[in-house]
């Protein structure tokens, strides 16, 4: 077996040391802002089985860097709104944490949904589903 010299449970640890984590209910509370823009970077698939936060912007885990940076081809207008405040999410908060981490790392301000989609679900916030 290989063995490897920092776990992902030591990455996330460490991400989360360093990040803005909001809790469930904080993020409840800011869904109505129009100046709070959630993100969910988890897999389209992970969407389509599970719902999503209504009104929440799609950018896949793998692209995050790519779509944030305003030099990169890839760039999305989405992330270069200002005065906005991006909260992003995964299922269970360890994808967000090292997303927001590395963000940060970028210059780019946001903080993420500590416990993730999973959560918010089970706190009965609401959820939209593909048609």
């Amino acid at each position: 077996m290989l063995n490897v010299k920092l776990s992902s449970a030591d990455m996330v640890a460490r991400a989360r040391a360093k990040i803005t984590e909001l809790e469930t209910h904080q993020l409840m509370g800011m869904f109505d802002d129009p100046n709070v823009v959630i993100v969910d970077i988890r897999d389209i698939r992970e969407r389509e089985r599970s719902g999503f936060i209504p009104n929440s912007f799609h950018a896949p885990r793998g692209m995050i860097e790519f779509w944030v940076d305003p030099e990169s081809p890839y760039h999305k207008d989405v992330f270069s709104q200002s005065g906005k405040t991006y909260v992003f999410h995964c299922a269970s908060g360890w994808r967000s944490a090292l997303t927001v981490a590395t963000l940060q790392d970028m210059g780019f301000k946001s903080a993420h949904l500590k416990h993730g989609f999973t959560d918010w679900v089970k706190a009965g916030g609401p959820v939209e589903t593909s048609t």
